[in-house]
């Protein structure tokens, strides 16, 4: 067991790596291309068509992979169930959009439903059935625990659908959520491992997935994740940082996703009380930098770089 999270990775990344050539041309014989926005930057036009629902790439790989491990490791199941559920609600909605052809996919209540569902299932399997404590680890403070009492769980819901929502806004660009999270999922792997949580081969197999995934997602991309991988990444970040009693730590690995979240509330917010004025450029953020000029390499590659060293400094303060 001692050496079952690098068996994890190779697992998942030859998963995924071997599946892209199968499943894309599927996705393409299926017609499950991508509509890019009218009012969105130009360049992404030519994007049209891609195939989409590439996310099931990273859904496999981490499902199949984890399922080899859970029964050493049944601490796996938590985050699994939520990578899964919040997988299904996206796989879903990019259904809707692609094959129903109904543009803006699942209606938000129907969304914010499923999410809820998953959610709540997960706060009373973690309640009932684990000894996972909602105390939190205070970041920079060893040793000690902040407890909400009676508010834990809807804080809970709070940060599992707000981290879900976040890596969903943070897919925009080739390559952007997968290479963020990838930096994400190996922080949480070097703090499973530290810590001997019992999840280390779910944070490795995802980080394997990704590094799969990203062989065809790069710029220029062969395939999009959709909300099928951006939902189920936002529900592993959010589950690995319950099970690991750290989701005050997703603040600062997942400062992207936060920025990302953050420049879309500011942006409409100030849209409203300014009678049409904007703070940016276009929301989220990524594309306020394309449409200040930089490339989509390069908002990836700084993007990426700021949440390595985020998640260099959340080692410092565990």
């Amino acid at each position: 067991m001692g050496k079952d999270y690098i068996t994890a990775v190779m697992i998942s990344f030859g998963i995924s790596a071997l599946s892209g050539p199968v499943l894309i041309p599927f996705l393409r014989w299926l017609k499950c291309g991508q509509t890019v926005r009218d009012d969105g930057p130009a360049a992404h036009l030519k994007k049209t068509g891609t195939p989409t629902m590439g996310g099931i790439l990273i859904l496999a790989s981490i499902t199949a992979t984890s399922l080899i491990f859970v029964e050493d490791y049944p601490g796996i199941a938590p985050v699994l169930f939520l990578t899964v559920g919040f997988g299904m609600v996206g796989l879903m909605d990019d259904y809707v959009k692609v094959v129903c052809r109904r543009s803006m996919g699942l209606n938000p209540w129907q969304k914010l439903l499923g999410q809820l569902a998953v959610t709540g299932v997960f706060a009373w399997y973690l309640t009932e059935y684990t000894d996972v404590s909602l105390a939190m680890r205070i970041p920079f403070v060893p040793g000690r625990y902040l407890d909400f009492g009676v508010w834990n769980i809807p804080i809970l819901f709070f940060i599992v659908m707000g981290c879900a929502n976040g890596t969903n806004f943070t897919d925009g660009l080739d390559g952007l959520a997968g290479s963020v999270t990838l930096m994400v999922a190996v922080f949480f792997s070097v703090a499973a491992i530290g810590t001997a949580s019992g999840i280390e081969p779910v944070t490795c197999a995802a980080a394997g997935a990704l590094m799969g995934f990203l062989l065809f997602n790069v710029h220029p991309a062969e395939v999009f994740m959709g909300d099928t991988g951006s939902l189920a990444l936002g529900g592993f970040v959010a589950g690995c940082g319950y099970m690991l009693q750290m989701p005050l730590y997703i603040a600062i690995v997942g400062s992207i996703y936060l920025a990302e979240v953050l420049s879309v509330m500011i942006q409409v917010g100030y849209y409203k009380i300014s009678g049409g004025k904007r703070i940016f450029k276009m929301a989220p953020l990524h594309h306020h930098f394309e449409l200040c000029g930089w490339s989509e390499t390069r908002i990836t590659a700084v993007f990426t770089i700021i949440t390595a060293l985020m998640c260099l400094l959340a080692l410092r303060a565990v």
